[in-house]
């Protein structure tokens, strides 16, 4: 197109373009490097890939950020509003995705030959609004509305997929029973390839998702009989299975769908897989050895009886050999704690849905069960927890237990958790299976491309070996007490905040002052993360605030953001109340000097790059025992901001890392919340001890918040008034406290400045470069 008609979307596309080309002949020649040299592969699947954007990502990792700047400049183009036409890739929603997109990274990085699976969702999980009422609204996310330059559509590569019908047995000509799945209603799943280049090596690895399409795009019959709607219903039922990532599950139908999405992404990776080892060897007795495959959590846990059933359907492999094949191939990697977050499918469904693989998992249970009789003898309640078919439901957590190899927590304390209370069963019965990985995450990204500013400082005073070995970030350690080098950080981090401001601004339409403590709690809306607790904080500091003007409190910009599920009432509810709190303080001349507080819609990670390097305070405040690990914590010290947050995820380790003199540290402990909950926790003796939660909790039932709707947040009290499952009123005076020194601390801007340089020099460990080493090493055997 003309430069004279050309836009910054048609600018973006050549560039684009232009970059994808460069990496074309690096990929061609890492996967045929990969075929030629026999090559162990690392097959990472996961539901979620939460990408963010891709240009600038790739300009890093080739080494051509600054060349294609100033090209574009002398073309009078900015590479910055450039990025800023390309939409977040819509392929996840929280930190399973982000982790899944560090691993990925990271591996092409290490020169690991691994690929990601996924779903190419049409439509991603949803883009958030906020109403004038502060109520969470769900509108499409339309992010291939566009064309995708990065991804290559590979019809070469469409493979069927089955669903319903039925399992026939026949005996074949030596008298064993072969079984054939029939009169299936078939779906065919295309991929399309995204490049993943490595950090300045000719690495790309790819990931790879799959796209449903119907097998027949249009039934003549039915519109010749003048059937116009039916004669293409077929082919939109069938797309439905890769619109939406997360579709509803509160219904029968929505169930079925997510089921559905399950097995259609594993089946084609399998069926991919398979393929691209049988074009190098003959038989399956070396897979093992040179297929592994990363469970990332339950979802695609239906592998395991799926691949025993390629084996043995379509090549002929004996049960014994197929099941044993597949728990050598495949490993799981869990990622909660919650038991309801363990999934679980009606033996209806998935007798329905899949037949043949409803038969597989009750053989494997049939074999289990007997294992634990013999093992734990008269134990009957044991081996019901084990069993992954009871009470009708089939237990993915447990399947994916049993038809692994490895099954690995996400951070030590979740590990713990896992051997000692979740699947304790499991551990004794097979002690040497679990392990433990602490999530990292890509220092690229979340450093060398989110601050670069901090990252020119970082290389101008240590080297910039860091970025790809983190751990020679410890050499800073030597600089904190620099008094010039202490300013220059301090000026870094209060443009981050003046950038930040201006974000504030733009997406929540809110002014902060960027001179105030930032404090910023970002991350998926749920009650165990505990917003709330951070709420009813606000609704503390609002009402001292509003008692005495003058108090001395240094000022606060508070910062929330993060998805709650679409069904999911409770948050969304969390969510209106905290636009309430925003809307009520901002509003007031006596508290906004003190206080702001906002709510940034569409969290994601473009949103996220600009978050980390402006805070000066990490929220991580789950109650302990309930994160598996987290990454958010890892990305906001990795750029100079201190946590304040419970033992809880990987804080545990942060804390060890760091220094608890450099962290806040407040709240009951995992082993003393589940000590409370044994003696009989009563929330409403923790309301009785604390006169500011009564004074919290009165001003909220009274309508404070929703004067016009004075009942609007009892629900919320409600639960924590209850059972308070989540312990928000336990540490709530804990939590003030920690604030209070947060409070005290960041007065002495010398010594805040020492901690947020000694919290960078000391996140070496929470590389996902060390992850995925560990991984290979440990896991993949590579």
């Amino acid at each position: 197109r003309d430069r004279s008609v050309a836009t910054d979307r048609d600018v973006y596309m050549s560039a684009a373009w232009t970059i994808r080309d460069r990496l074309a002949e690096r990929w061609a020649a890492t996967q045929q490097g990969y075929q030629q040299g026999d090559v162990k592969r690392v097959y990472y699947l996961s539901l979620e890939f939460l990408m963010g954007r891709t240009l600038g990502n790739a300009l890093i990792n080739l080494g051509l950020e600054g060349e294609t700047a100033e090209a574009l400049e002398e073309l009078g183009y900015e590479l910055e509003a450039l990025e800023e036409r390309e939409p977040d890739a819509g392929l996840g929603n929280g930190g399973l995705g982000r982790l899944a997109a560090c691993y990925l990274d990271s591996m092409a990085t290490l020169e690991i030959p691994g690929y990601g699976y996924g779903i190419r969702y049409e439509h991603g999980i949803f883009r958030q609004k906020i109403d004038e009422q502060g109520r969470q609204v769900e509108m499409p996310d339309n992010w291939l509305q566009d064309d995708n330059p990065w991804e290559i559509a590979r019809p070469d590569r469409t493979y069927t997929v089955k669903f319903y019908g039925r399992v026939e047995g026949a005996p074949d000509e030596n008298g064993r029973i072969h079984f054939r799945w029939v009169d299936t209603q078939d779906v065919r799943a295309m991929a399309y390839d995204t490049p993943i280049p490595g950090y300045c090596n000719r690495t790309v690895n790819t990931l790879r998702l799959w796209a449903a399409k119907a097998t027949e795009e249009f039934d003549l019959e039915d519109f010749i009989r003048g059937n116009y709607v039916a004669a293409v219903e077929a082919k939109t039922q069938t797309e439905t299975i890769s619109k939406v990532l997360y579709p509803p599950d509160d219904t029968g139908s929505g169930k079925e769908l997510r089921l559905k999405q399950q097995y259609f992404f594993v089946t084609a990776t399998l069926q991919d897989i398979i393929h691209r080892y049988l074009g190098e060897r003959k038989t399956f007795v070396d897979f093992p050895d040179k297929v592994q495959v990363q469970l990332n959590d339950t979802h695609p846990a239906i592998a395991i009886p799926e691949l025993m059933r390629l084996l043995m359907d379509d090549h002929g492999l004996e049960w014994d050999d197929a099941f044993d094949i597949a728990r050598r191939t495949c490993a799981y990697t869990n990622h909660t704690v919650l038991p309801e977050a363990l999934e679980s499918w009606s033996v209806e469904l998935v007798g329905r849905l899949l037949p043949r693989h409803l038969d597989l998992i009750r053989e494997i249970d049939r074999r289990l069960r007997s294992r634990v009789r013999e093992r734990f003898p008269d134990q009957p309640e044991r081996e019901e927890r084990m069993a992954i078919i009871s009470g009708g439901m089939v237990r993915m957590a447990n399947l994916a237990i049993v038809g692994s190899h490895t099954v690995n927590g996400v951070a030590e304390l979740h590990t713990q958790i896992l051997r000692d209370r979740l699947f304790r069963d499991f551990n004794e019965l097979y002690p040497d299976r679990f392990t433990s990985v602490t999530n990292g995450v890509t220092q690229r990204r979340w450093l060398l491309k989110a601050n670069p500013e901090l990252a020119h400082l970082l290389n101008a005073t240590i080297g910039d070996g860091w970025v790809t070995d983190l751990t020679k970030l410890a050499d800073l350690e030597k600089h904190a007490d620099d008094p010039e080098f202490r300013e220059r950080w301090r000026e870094i981090k209060a443009a981050n905040k003046r950038k930040l401001a201006q974000v504030v601004l733009d997406e929540a339409g809110v002014r902060i002052d960027p001179e105030a403590i930032v404090d910023v709690q970002v991350k998926r809306m749920h009650e165990y993360k505990r917003q709330l607790l951070n709420a009813l904080r606000l609704v503390d500091t609002y009402l001292r605030l509003k008692a005495d003007p003058a108090l001395d409190l240094y000022p606060r910009a508070v910062l929330f953001g993060g998805k709650a599920a679409p069904t999911y009432w409770t948050a969304k509810l969390v969510i209106r109340m905290i636009n309430r709190i925003g809307a009520l303080v901002n509003a007031d001349p006596e508290v906004s000097r003190k206080l702001q507080v906002a709510f940034l819609p569409d969290y994601r990670v473009s949103q996220a790059e600009r978050i980390f390097p402006g805070s000066d305070l990490s929220e991580q405040i789950s109650t302990a025992g309930y994160e598996a690990s987290g990454t958010g914590n890892m990305k906001f010290a990795l750029n100079g901001a201190l946590t304040i947050g419970t033992l809880d995820g990987a804080n545990v380790e942060i804390a060890e890392a760091v220094g608890r003199e450099n962290i806040f540290i407040f709240g009951l402990t995992a082993e003393e919340v589940e000590a409370r909950k044994a003696a009989g926790y009563s929330p409403r003796r923790e309301v009785e001890a604390s006169p500011r939660l009564r004074a919290v909790l009165d001003f909220v039932a009274g309508g404070g918040l929703s004067p016009e709707e004075p009942g609007l947040f009892r629900p919320l009290l409600d639960s924590i008034l209850g059972d308070d499952r989540f312990m928000v009123l336990a540490d709530f005076d804990a939590y003030l406290a920690a604030q209070d020194a947060v409070d005290a601390a960041y007065r002495d801007q010398d010594d805040w400045t020492r901690k947020s340089i000694l919290n960078v020099a000391r996140s070496g460990f929470f590389s996902s470069d060390r992850s995925v080493k560990e991984y290979a090493k440990r896991i993949w055997k590579l």
